[in-house]
């Protein structure tokens, strides 16, 4: 990689080059804050679960359906073949590249480190990824992500009681 020698890694030589120098393998794909923190990783179902996953979650906004194979490569823009997406789907292509999995990712909207080996559950659901769509809302979470914990537990209180009082009948 340093010296042009491995121009695309696969996820499990990118792993075991991260063990070799120290940190987690996951470091390599995702943004860490300043204290450390990570977000939430996904459940521990290799690849082809979480691309799975997203295609159920992630629908076609004019059918409502989810995404066949051909369509997800036309939306990577060359970052993947229709084979290529039949392959990760189906788990024959285990460890995809790193082009890959960003091509995969960039197509769905979420961050390539959701599709790393992770051992929790998902972080993502179609309710979730539907909200991140909207711009107030990804602006509350970026400010919420900046907070303590405890004050984080205030604005959740504060937006429960906005929601508890928008269930009472008005009048």
């Amino acid at each position: 990689m340093r010296k042009g020698r491995i121009e695309n890694p696969g996820y499990e030589k990118m792993r075991a080059m991260a063990r070799a120098m120290g940190f987690p393998p996951e470091a390599w794909f995702e943004d860490i804050s300043a204290d450390g923190s990570r977000g939430a990783p996904a459940k521990d179902r290799g690849v082809a679960g979480r691309v799975e996953h997203l295609f159920g979650a992630v629908l076609h906004p004019r059918t409502g359906k989810p995404y066949t194979n051909a369509e997800v490569a036309r939306m990577s823009a060359g970052g993947l073949a229709e084979e290529d997406v039949k392959g990760i789907r189906s788990g024959k292509f285990s460890d995809p590249t790193v082009g890959q999995a960003a091509a995969l990712a960039a197509v769905f909207g979420v961050e390539p480190s959701y599709l790393v080996d992770r051992k929790e559950p998902p972080a993502l659901d179609a309710e979730l990824l539907d909200g991140l769509r909207d711009e107030t809302t990804r602006e509350i979470t970026r400010e919420a992500l900046r907070l303590p914990e405890r004050e984080r537990g205030i604005v959740l209180g504060i937006m429960r009681q906005f929601e508890a009082q928008s269930a009472l009948p008005h009048g």
